[in-house]
């Protein structure tokens, strides 16, 4: 009797683990669905390698919305306003970054007043059309960044 409860036991355990993993599977293509783009985040930015989260990004007006994979909330995790950012660093991921980082991705550092800096690296098509958001402020709310 007790080797039937283990078998059950690990049976439901087994199932559980498919439901998360179908689950994440699905946000995350509902997300990219919903135009959103692939994302590594770092708050606040320097710190070790293992604090990089990969997310799906996505545009709503002025801000950008970043959805944490890895979590089960609905609600973004990081949201950068287009007016309160300013970019302060451009650049490659450095050696020990790389293993933590897709392929060809570039890192941009921002500066952000009412929150801690954040790191965000984007792949070269996600990292265009973010750059071309983020310089399309509407009239009179200019958006300081450095290239």
């Amino acid at each position: 009797m007790g080797t039937d409860l283990l078998v059950t036991v690990v049976a439901l355990l087994l199932v559980a683990a498919l439901a998360v993993v179908t689950a994440q599977v699905w946000r995350r293509v509902q997300a990219i669905r919903a135009g959103g783009v692939q994302v590594a985040v770092r708050v606040p930015p320097g710190g070790p390698v293992q604090r990089w989260h990969t997310g799906i990004g996505r545009y709503r007006g002025d801000e950008f919305l970043w959805l944490r994979l890895s979590g089960l909330g609905t609600r973004p995790n990081e949201v950068l306003h287009r007016r309160d950012v300013e970019v302060i660093e451009r650049r490659r991921p450095e050696a020990q970054e790389a293993a933590a980082l897709p392929a060809g991705v570039t890192v941009l550092v921002f500066s952000r007043p009412a929150a801690q800096d954040v790191e965000i690296a984007m792949e070269p098509g996600a990292l265009t059309g973010f750059l071309s958001w983020l310089e399309s402020a509407p009239p009179g709310h200019g958006v300081p960044w450095t290239s």
